[in-house]
Parts: C-alpha cells; structure tokens; sequence
C-alpha cells in the first residue's frame, strides 16, 4: 500500500512501508474464509463483507462427489427417479386408502418397497452412492413407510375396530418410524444384523397384511401392528437379508410348502419367527 506523507526532516514525499500504514479508524482483522480480511470501523463491530461467492462446481460436488461425467449424472439421475418413485408411489397408496381402495393402496406400498430396495441397489452397482442420495432415500422413506403405511392400515382397520383404537396404531407406527430412521442415520452401521426392524419390512408386511386379507379378529390384527412398530425401535438384533438368503435350503422348503398349503398362516408363522429371532439372538449373546 502506498500513501503520501510529509516527513518532517526532508519535507519530501516517501513512501510507507508495510509496517507504515496510516491509522484511519478502520482495523483489519482475520475472516474465516481463504485468508481474507473484514475491516472494522472503531469500537463499531465488525462492517458487513460481501458474502463468498459459492461455486456451481463445488455443489455439484456435494451431490455427487467424483468425476462428472455424462454416465455418472445419468446413473445419479436414475437412481434418485427410484427414490421419487417410491415416494410417488407412498402419495398414491395415501390417496387411494381415503377413498377407500385398501388392497390397491397396499399394492402400491409393496411397489415402495421394490423401488427402495432397487434405488440403493443401482447406487451401489454404478458407483453413485452419495450423502444426497442417503439423505433423500431417507425422507422418501418416512413419507412412504412412516406416513403412508399407517395410513393404509388405519383405513383397513377403522372399520372392524374403535376407530381412536385404529387411529393410535397409525400414529404409534408413524411415531416409532421416524425415530427407527433418525436412530440409523446417527448411528455406527453393521454388516450383519440390523438394530431393531427396518422401517421398510415393517412396511412391507403390513402392506402384505392389508392385501392378502387376513382372517383375524380386529383387535388381534391391532396388537399385531402395535408389536411391529415397538419392534422398529427395540435393541434387538435382526438378521439383515444377505445373511437369511444364506440359510440352508431345508429351511426354505418348509415356507415355501406351507404356502402352498396355507399362504396366509405361512405368512404369520415367517413374520413371528422373524420377530421372535430377535429377543432370542440378544439373549444368546447376553449368555456369552
């Protein structure tokens, strides 16, 4: 910085040093951000900087970290048309539950399920997973599972019981998924089993619920669905699908027998054993 001075020997112009700079009222202190500085008027506080300029490029980044290239942002693209179609999908069964079409609206939540599952399958086999991507999977699975659900089951069942009984189920589901998915996106991720149900599969069968019609007392499907939303937040430790494809073939001939002679028992003896796995695998593990 150069500034003109008198000098009071020479009477000559000179030229300040760095060191040298004329005091104004204005002071110079540190800004966090790339080493610049925010001048400050007095004892006034701090005078307004202009904002830093956000880079297109930087943004991009945050959605989809790695090269950009034309097949990645497609690749990205698709993936995120899963999500949104999941939760297109969870609006749909909502609007077709108020107007009464339960086993059309429970359909369209087995449909949520596929896309779920499909949309985090392709982020990993094309290489576009990103914390976008988790982060939206993760609304669109609260709107589709923890909203649309309840209010699937809700319609289902306000006709066979009271309906503030029907209407506490709902809100219990809804209640329990929103803190089953809080809970997974703050905490340490295991390969083997999941801590609690996952909100998709406690979706999943009571969708299935709802379409295949079980002949259960009201009351009885009501506990039903109060169990699997505690299940959702519980503790317990629950086999993760890698591991149940994995069991021994004998183990899948006796479900796949019992459909073909009672599909809808079948269906509550593999949803109760599945449960029941839980408490059982935490208590063996107590023992050890």
């Amino acid at each position: 910085m150069r500034v003109g001075r008198r000098s009071a020997d020479a009477g000559r112009a000179a030229t300040a040093t760095r060191a040298e700079v004329i005091y104004t009222g204005t002071d110079l202190v540190p800004y966090a951000g790339r080493g610049r500085t925010v001048a400050t008027s007095g004892s006034h506080g701090p005078v307004l900087a202009a904002p830093p300029i956000v880079v297109a490029e930087e943004s991009a980044e945050a959605l989809l970290p790695g090269e950009h290239t034309v097949r990645r942002r497609i690749s990205f693209a698709l993936v995120n048309s899963c999500t949104l179609a999941s939760l297109g999908l969870g609006l749909l069964a909502i609007f077709l539950a108020m107007h009464g079409d339960t086993r059309l609206a429970a359909a369209c939540l087995v449909a949520c399920v596929a896309f779920d599952g499909l949309d985090g399958a392709l982020a990993r086999r094309l290489g576009v997973s990103s914390p976008f991507g988790a982060q939206m999977d993760s609304l669109a699975d609260m709107c589709s599972f923890g909203l649309a659900a309840p209010v699937v089951v809700y319609a289902s069942l306000a006709h066979t019981v009271p309906t503030a009984a029907a209407a506490v189920a709902s809100m219990l589901v809804a209640g329990c998924a929103a803190i089953r998915l809080a809970r997974f996106n703050v905490s340490p991720k295991d390969g083997k089993f999941f801590s609690g149900v996952p909100t998709t599969m406690v979706a999943a069968v009571l969708a299935l619920m709802v379409l295949i019609g079980l002949p259960l007392p009201g009351m009885v499907m009501l506990g039903g669905v109060a169990v699997l939303g505690f299940a959702m937040v519980s503790s317990f430790p629950y086999a993760k699908l890698a591991r149940i494809v994995k069991l021994p073939p004998w183990v899948w001939l006796l479900p796949v027998v019992g459909a073909l002679v009672d599909a809808r028992l079948t269906f509550v003896l593999v949803v109760g054993a599945y449960l029941c796995s839980g408490p059982v695998m935490w208590l063996r593990a107590k023992r050890v």
